[in-house]
């Protein structure tokens, strides 16, 4: 059965939510999966892996998000938010470290309003660099105004498409604003990235798999997957963390129904278990985004205890992952990542 579907989902990228509940319930598919979804990512965005040098300019957020470390009310949190010539400066840096693209991202930062951000923006795009930004829900008007200052990418992810759920763990927030956020940024044409928290207090695999269809009905060019992780500093800080292998079939059926995306080799997969992230990049996964926060900083962007590579230096980081690509038969691309959108006939 299982290699039927795996063959099914291979060639035609499409299941319905039975069968992608019935993958993501089995254990004993993985390899399969991840092989199938491996072939998959070779046919359609190559052995490329696309490098995007992140920084973390605020940890100052609005929100009360009960599984994240940046919430409102979490008061043993270090705030910080970098001055502008800092980013632009950790940019530069980027540049030089070959990196194509810069992910800004922070929590939900009043203070960063359109006008502050946007000369930022122009002075990273001056410098040749592809910008994407993660810093949360915009009006439709202010995320004209960032792609019309140099934005080309927005990160934006949903964690469940459980609506139950989603507004039990984000108080205070609406599914459906969300969605009308991503459907906005879709409209100005901005590549748009979205992705989940695998191990959600009260998910079922079934939200996984309606996750899956959620993303492939909005035609991400970007999906993260990642586990949960408990911070002792929320409310789900006794939680259970979410099953590496569970987000790992997640990440090969993401690629098999999505095969254009790019998926990134996250960070929190690392964090769980060290090696993981070959793992990934072995299961479909085609983007890491290297941190390029210097010093003390990257500690205090404390999503989640324990972050991989906290006390490496930027420099370190890129090394290490050259040479584990390297190992990997897996090359650094050289192109900015863009979306390559292909038919099956031209591939």
């Amino acid at each position: 059965m299982w290699q039927r579907l795996i063959e099914k989902a291979e060639e035609e990228h499409r299941l319905c939510e039975g069968e992608i509940t019935a993958l993501l319930s089995s254990p004993a598919a993985e390899e399969l999966l991840a092989a199938a979804a491996d072939r998959v990512r070779k046919r359609y965005v190559g052995d490329g892996v696309h490098l995007r040098g992140l920084i973390e300019f605020s940890n100052i957020c609005r929100r009360s998000c009960l599984y994240c470390g940046l919430r409102r009310e979490n008061e043993k949190a270090e705030r910080y938010r970098l001055p502008p010539e800092e980013i632009v400066r950790l940019a530069r840096k980027a540049r030089g470290y070959g990196y194509k693209t810069v992910v800004l991202q922070g929590g939900e930062d009043s203070f960063w309003s359109v006008d502050r951000l946007s000369p930022v923006l122009r002075e990273i795009r001056a410098l040749g660099l592809v910008i994407t930004l993660s810093i949360g829900e915009c009006s439709e008007a202010e995320y004209r105004a960032l792609k019309e200052a140099g934005a080309s990418r927005f990160l934006l992810r949903i964690e469940t498409t459980d609506r139950e759920l989603y507004e039990r763990l984000d108080p205070g927030m609406s599914f459906a604003a969300r969605c009308a956020c991503l459907a906005s940024l879709r409209t100005l044409g901005y590549e748009v990235g979205t992705g989940s928290l695998v191990g959600l207090p009260g998910q079922s695999v079934a939200s996984l798999a309606r996750d899956i269809l959620f993303f492939q009905a909005l035609d991400a060019d970007m999906v993260g997957i990642g586990p949960f992780i408990p911070n002792g500093e929320t409310p789900l800080g006794k939680a259970a963390a979410g099953d590496i292998r569970l987000t790992r079939r997640m990440v090969s059926l993401v690629r098999l129904l999505l095969p254009e995306a790019n998926i990134p080799a996250t960070t929190a997969m690392e964090t769980l278990v060290r090696g993981a992230r070959a793992g990934i990049l072995r299961a479909g996964a085609n983007v890491v985004m290297p941190n390029v926060t210097e010093g003390d900083f990257r500690r205090k962007y404390a999503l989640y205890p324990g972050k991989a590579y906290v006390r490496d230096t930027p420099e370190e980081c890129r090394l290490s992952l050259r040479e584990e690509l390297s190992q990997m038969g897996r090359f650094v691309a050289e192109d900015a990542g863009f979306r390559r959108r292909r038919s099956i006939e031209d591939t």
